[in-house]
């Protein structure tokens, strides 16, 4: 007979044979042919002679499978159930035992290098891989990327589905699924999404064939905070194959009843081995987990191990003090030194209502309603003028907010547990024992809206919608972590702030900036570490108050003024117009002065009206203070005016390298925009990692961040905002508390003092308790083209030297001061031909951009050396012929005047103290007519100088006009 080609016999001659029993056997499918048939062929255990081997059969067809919790016997080719004690899928497999790391898989690493010059290396991460863990198996931690990978063969098309447990998106978790055609497969799901309630089912179609899983993770651990792994279990594969048997339950499951396709978990308190069909009970000094295999001897009980809480109010008004063990109770009070449960019942005062609550008759406390306040005693209208400043402000804690739950995360299997994370205590909320030391005690406030206080008006540039002020206290001895977090529009919380070991009393405010569902979440945990007993239940954390304000629906415990509006039923609040405050008084609105910004949400009076930093001016609604890229600086010689228009471009920055513990190269990215727009921020920082696991439509689940200065590290999931909010523009060092030490960068050299850009941020950290800051230097430098060069501290190279307070060098041409008269000077040419040239030129160097231009050449007329020459000589010549007649005319007129004082002397003898009376008009002996002084009505030059020398005689007597007997002209002696 022809033999079909699907079956290969092998004849082997031996001098003797051996006849073979149905247990030394098994029988096996030969592999599908093209029509989809198979054979069913008896192998035997041992290779060797045998005889009596079953004859091959017609097997089933390919397609053929059985249903979960039977198997196929491959005796009689018929499916049957499987047994107590065991389970099956029907078409596949599944691992929940992860002791080790099962057959057929792999877990591979790699070193994600971010310079794309250097090549990938795997020598800093060989021990970068999927751990197992027993129940589940645990990612990487670091910046390493690990895979695990398992190649599987479908007969049928089938499913994949694990659990996962994904609690930081500082992992990137990954899970995708390749074909024959090494294609990944086209799923959205690729990119797993953080989980928020413990464990999560995820599911995966697979096609016929060859398919290789992949589990991916990269996680980045730049800001020295380790995350938290990626755990996975129970994965299971349908569409394999056939299953011939079953398999048996693992310890600390069971399965009581036939055709199981999974394994039930023993309750606390019980064990079981493996292939059990029921648990069994631990003895009564021992106890167990869920889930176990074995039992723990009980230890004696202590302080430890029970807890304190209230019971809510009676109609008295008490409240009893209630003392409780710790759920679930695992030590014993029989053994010697136990502890025992203190005395409950004792009564107490109840603690008053919260603001805004009031208490009833049977003292419950119920919410005041809207227009009216209350202490926690009594609700009050609110009086006229005013309105309430709704929130929820909680200080008294009898019995849990309506609004607020609190549970358990096991902090062992990541399974939330019906238990009461955190126990009300008074004056104060406190977080309870829990089922063991490692486990996550939460506590969550849901708050479903905001509303802005009506006399508010909305402002678009601040995004202030409302702030939660909690007040808290830790008490550890080992290393406790308390964490708060923030989810939206029931979105994944964020963790906002991190606290670890003891810490004082004291209080923390996040500002809310969506006016939308939130949920605020405390989580405590004692430590990381698993223990059988519990040992650090006194570590604890307490809240004392926490108050969040305009919260919708909410209650008052005061109210404040409002703007007034008059109408048919009265004055009613309103808004004032945008940068408008608030008179207490008279309920009126005024504008703020120029150059001030109106505080948020607190309107009242002038001194809500924050002046503006210098070099700042406020914007139309003062709501910011703002720099329009001008700036102007006096000194006692002259104005420094400049314009950094050509600077205004947002610009991006890269530190310098920096490595991770793995050697892992990345770079922190910033990016900077000097001015913005109006006071608009212009930089836009965003996870581009995060980006990738964003389907469209969803772009709101991004992480960017919008600023005046924003960070982004190369391997970060949260790019981080520096600079919020510009705080002036000055040349000095310092302003409002922030520093620009000049000795970070290399002194400026060219004598012009550098501008300086002061920012502040809004977010306020553990760290930096002030936010954090940012100052621009921008200094002139002629030889830096726009837009210049922007530079790190040289010994900061991530910008920062503290992690709040960054600085940055902007060298720039368009950073030196607009060019002014000062800034040239003229040149003056000789005189050529009649022609001289006035040139203008720039001061070397040249420290000015921009401004003025230089004047034009300027051309003038001008005279020669030889024509003044002449001119002077001429000039020289007149003045010295004047001045010899002049000299040789008072000569003579001198010798004259001696001449008539001799006269006078001699006739004075004649007679004592009489002057001779005049005998004559005639002309004495010896005088000329010239020497008559007559005066005309006309004279000439000389006739004028002559008659005004003659008006005093040299020796210093006035001349006296004498008349003559005839009555002829004056003459003067």
């Amino acid at each position: 007979r022809r033999v079909p080609p699907h079956l290969i016999f092998v004849f082997l001659v031996e001098t003797e044979f051996h006849h073979v029993g149905q247990s030394e056997y098994h029988y096996e499918y030969t592999a599908c042919d093209s029509t989809g048939s198979r054979w069913r062929v008896a192998v035997p255990h041992t290779p060797g002679l045998c005889t009596s081997l079953p004859d091959p059969v017609k097997g089933t067809e390919c397609s053929f499978s059985c249903n979960a919790g039977e198997f196929l016997d491959m005796k009689d080719q018929s499916c049957k159930p499987c047994a107590e004690g065991r389970y099956s899928l029907g078409t596949g497999i599944r691992f929940d035992e992860w002791d080790e790391l099962p057959h057929g898989f792999a877990s591979l690493s790699a070193n994600m290098e971010l310079d794309d010059s250097a090549a990938e290396s795997t020598g800093n991460c060989t021990s970068s891989k999927w751990v197992p863990r027993g129940d589940y198996i645990a990612s990487n931690t670091d910046e390493c990327t690990a895979t695990l990978m398992y190649a599987v063969n479908l007969k049928q098309s089938g499913t994949v589905n694990f659990e996962y447990y994904y609690p930081d998106s500082s992992i990137i978790f990954e899970f995708f699924v390749q074909n024959d055609q090494c294609q990944p497969n086209a799923d959205d799901s690729r990119w797993m999404k953080t989980t928020e309630k413990g464990w999560e089912f995820h599911s995966v179609e697979l096609n016929r064939g060859n398919n290789v899983l992949y589990w991916r993770t990269t996680a980045f651990s730049v800001w020295t905070k380790v995350p938290k792994p990626v755990l996975v279990r129970n994965i299971a594969i349908t569409g394999v194959a056939y299953t011939s048997e079953c398999f048996p339950c693992k310890p600390g499951t069971y399965a009581d009843k036939q055709g199981s396709s999974f394994c039930k978990l023993c309750p606390a308190n019980s064990y079981s081995n493996k292939g059990e069909t029921s648990c069994h009970q631990c003895d009564p000094d021992k106890y167990s987990e869920k889930g176990s295999s074995s039992c723990n001897v009980r230890p004696a009980c202590t302080d430890k191990d029970y807890f304190y809480t209230h019971t809510a109010c009676d109609a008295n008004g008490e409240t009893q003090l209630m003392y409780k063990w710790a759920k679930p109770k695992i030590c014993s009070e029989d053994l010697e030194g136990a502890v025992k449960l203190p005395v409950s019942g004792v009564k107490t005062h109840c603690p008053p209502c919260n603001p805004g609550f009031f208490k009833t008759n049977n003292s419950t406390c119920q919410p005041c309603p809207y227009g009216s306040y209350s202490n926690g005693s009594d609700c009050t209208r609110c009086p006229a003028g005013t309105e309430p400043a709704v929130g929820f402000e909680y200080k008294w804690w009898n019995t849990l907010p309506t609004n607020m739950e609190t549970t358990v995360l096991s902090g062992i299997n990541f399974e939330y547990k019906g238990m009461t994370g955190w126990e009300v205590a008074g004056d104060h909320i406190y977080t309870a024992a829990g089922a063991s030391d490692n486990d996550f005690m939460i506590l969550t406030l849901v708050v479903p809206g905001f509303r802005p206080p009506q006399s508010v008006m909305a402002d678009t540039e601040n995004k202030e919608v409302a702030r939660i002020t909690f007040v808290f206290e830790t008490l550890c001895t080992v290393n406790c972590e308390l964490y708060f977090m923030v989810g939206v529009n029931s979105r994944t919380n964020t963790p906002v702030e991190t606290w670890k070991g003891s810490k004082g009393k004291q209080s923390y405010t996040y500002i809310i900036e969506e006016n939308t569902t939130t949920s605020f979440t405390w989580a405590f945990q004692r430590t990381t570490f698993h223990e059988a007993s519990r040992k650090y239940t006194n570590d604890v954390a307490k809240i004392y108050s926490i108050n969040v304000t305009n919260v919708m629906n909410g209650v008052a415990s005061y109210c404040r003024p409002c703007a007034l509006e008059a109408s048919d039923v009265g004055s009613s609040c309103t808004s004032c117009p945008a940068g408008y405050y608030i008179d207490r008084d008279s309920g009126t609105c005024h504008s703020c002065p120029s150059n001030t910004i109106l505080k948020a949400h607190q309107p009242y009076g002038v001194q809500a009206c924050v002046p503006c930093g210098p070099g700042t001016k406020n914007n139309k609604i003062h709501s910011l203070c703002y720099n329009d890229c001008t700036f102007s600086r006096n000194t006692p010689t002259r104005t420094f005016n400049y314009n950094f228009s050509a600077l205004a471009n947002t610009v991006t920055l890269a530190g310098g390298p920096s490595f991770t513990s793995k050697g892992l190269k990345y770079f922190h990215h910033f990016t900077l925009s000097l001015c913005g727009n109006q006071g608009r921020k212009m930089s836009v920082c965003t996870d581009n990692v995060t980006d990738l696991r964003i389907p469209e439509g969803e772009s709101g689940f991004s992480k960017s961040i919008t600023a005046y200065v924003c960070q982004a590290a190369g391997v970060s999931s949260q790019p981080v905002s520096l600079a919020d909010r510009l705080i002036g523009v000055t040349t000095d060092m310092t302003l409002d508390g922030i520093t620009s030490p000049a000795e970070l960068f290399h002194p400026e050299s060219l004598g012009i003092p550098d501008v300086i850009f002061f920012y502040r941020s809004n977010d306020v950290t553990q760290s930096c308790s002030s936010g954090r800051s940012t100052t621009i230097r921008v200094r002139c430098n002629p030889q830096k083209t726009v837009p210049g060069s922007l530079l790190l501290p040289g010994t900061c190279s991530d910008g920062t030297c503290d992690g709040c307070n960054f600085h940055f060098l902007w060298e720039s041409a368009a950073a030196c001061p607009l060019c002014s008269v000062a800034d040239y000077h003229a040149i003056v040419s000789s005189c050529v031909a009649g022609i001289q040239k006035t040139t203008y030129v720039w001061r070397e160097p040249k420290l000015c951009s921009g401004g003025i231009s230089l004047p034009e050449q300027r051309v003038t007329i001008c005279k020669t050396i030889d024509f003044w020459l002449k001119v002077g000589i001429s000039a020289g010549t007149c003045t010295a012929i004047l001045l010899t007649v002049l000299t040789c005319y008072f000569w003579k007129k001198n010798q004259k005047l001696e001449y008539k004082y001799s006269k006078l002397v001699m006739n004075a003898t004649l007679k004592d103290c009489d002057l001779p009376a005049a005998d004559s008009c005639a002309i004495m002996e010896g005088e000329d007519v010239e020497d008559d002084l007559i005066f005309t009505s006309k004279k000439s030059l000389f006739g004028k100088i002559k008659s005004f020398t003659s008006k005093r005689t040299p020796d210093g007597f006035d001349s006296v006009p004498l008349k003559t007997s005839s009555g002829g002209p004056d003459m003067d002696l």
